[in-house]
């Protein structure tokens, strides 16, 4: 090793090789590396496994990467196949990482019963079953099969679906899609709100 890799301070390793023309003048290789930095490895070269994905923030639908290592997401990066962001993410995309790993993520469902005032945590499967529950019970209770004069309806007046502004087209289509097939007729999207 030289006398400039035992320098302890990157600046004054480029300082010196700056001064004697050789090396790394410019700061962009050598000069700045250390051997902390050669420590270091890249979250993505130690994952087991990538997963693709799609950005959860917008309608846009940016490709992502999810490294995985020990069924955790380790980094989340663009997709350089992504015909639409080709490898590129927003601030927001590269920040996805932390939808799941946050220490303040909520993972249960806050409810608060009828006539109540104290909100309680139930297990996402509960609040699955409760939510089909209401859904059928309001479709059979507001169910038209048909109008005064006869004609057949086959629709509910029961529920509706306004759906969020970050659904992408596929989304949309296929709520509408459920939606129509349960027999509602008001499903809206926010974006035309």
């Amino acid at each position: 090793m030289s006398v400039i890799e035992h320098l302890p301070w990157p600046l004054l390793r480029q300082a010196v090789a700056a001064r004697r023309g050789t090396g790394d003048a410019l700061g962009r290789g050598a000069a700045v590396r250390s051997r902390g930095t050669e420590a270091k490895v890249a979250r993505t070269a130690t994952a087991d496994r990538v997963a693709d994905s799609i950005c959860p923030f917008c309608a846009v639908g940016c490709g992502q990467k999810v490294y995985v290592k020990d069924e955790k997401v380790v980094q989340v990066e663009g997709d350089p196949a992504s015909p639409i962001s080709r490898g590129r993410l927003c601030p927001k995309g590269s920040a996805s990482t932390q939808l799941v790993t946050s220490p303040s993520r909520v993972t249960t469902v806050k409810y608060r019963r009828p006539h109540g005032t104290e909100w309680e945590d139930l297990d996402l499967d509960v609040a699955m079953e409760m939510i089909a529950d209401r859904v059928l019970d309001a479709r059979r209770k507001g169910w038209q099969e048909t109008d005064e004069s006869g004609r057949h309806l086959r629709r509910t007046l029961g529920f509706a679906s306004l759906g969020g502004a970050t659904l992408d087209n596929e989304e949309n289509y296929l709520m509408k899609k459920v939606y129509t097939a349960l027999g509602a007729v008001q499903v809206e999207n926010q974006a035309r709100i």
